[in-house]
């Protein structure tokens, strides 16, 4: 899979591509990243990417001209048969597993990220395919949202986490928060692991395991189980 990052600030992803599981992912061959900065593609001489909104109001708008060509670049440059563009922006789909899923099929995914008051409307209405937010609240630019869209996408990448078995016990994956998890040593500072994960019965562990996923999941997100029943 191909991420095509579009930032004013492109430097920010190298804390994602440049360390752990996504930099092994990328040195393996399994994605590939892509850094393009918008600033990079405007015609004003004093490098200018954004100017007053019309009709007046706070702040200011990332103008059009430099994103289309932006995208222009990218579209020139990479070939996935199967690509989407996104825009990370708090008035986005919120991001949840099933989306994580969806996008996850699939080969190019070209992520803008604004800033501002965010970007022309005309950029979304003909360049942007899906709008998607990590959360009701606003950041300061979509470069930190973008990094957690990608890693949460990645990691459903066959291959990139290394377990497979992983992605599908964890949160969310079954309606359901994650249950505890427990490492050696055994018993710390009066502290001891619940005795049936020491058992070895792993019928036992199992149903341990689910109910206490469903103990977390009622106490921390009572609204998953909800959201569950209602289906």
């Amino acid at each position: 899979m191909t991420f095509n990052f579009l930032s004013l600030f492109p430097e920010m992803f190298l804390s994602l591509t440049e360390h752990s599981i996504a930099k092994r992912a990328k040195e393996a061959g399994l994605v590939e990243f892509n850094l393009y900065n918008i600033r990079d593609y405007t015609v004003d001489k004093h490098k200018r990417v954004d100017d007053y909104p019309f009709g007046g109001g706070a702040g200011m708008v990332m103008t059009p001209q430099p994103i289309f060509d932006c995208f222009k670049d990218v579209f020139k440059k990479n070939s996935g048969e199967r690509k989407v563009n996104v825009y990370m922006s708090p008035k986005g789909k919120r991001l949840d597993e099933s989306i994580v899923k969806k996008f996850a099929s699939y080969d190019e995914i070209n992520i803008l990220c604004g800033h501002y008051e965010g970007v022309d409307q005309r950029v979304i209405d003909e360049l942007i395919d899906h709008e998607i937010s990590i959360g009701d609240y606003v950041l300061t630019g979509g470069e930190l949202a973008a990094m957690v869209f990608a890693d949460a996408v990645m990691r459903f990448i066959p291959d990139v986490l290394g377990n497979e078995t992983s992605v599908h016990d964890e949160s969310f994956s079954d309606g359901l928060l994650e249950y505890p998890h427990y490492t050696r040593p055994a018993d710390y500072n009066g502290r001891k692991v619940p005795e049936v994960l020491l058992s070895g019965h792993h019928e036992n562990i199992e149903k341990w395991r689910k109910e206490k996923a469903k103990e977390i999941t009622n106490k921390q997100r009572p609204d998953i189980l909800k959201d569950e029943k209602s289906k």
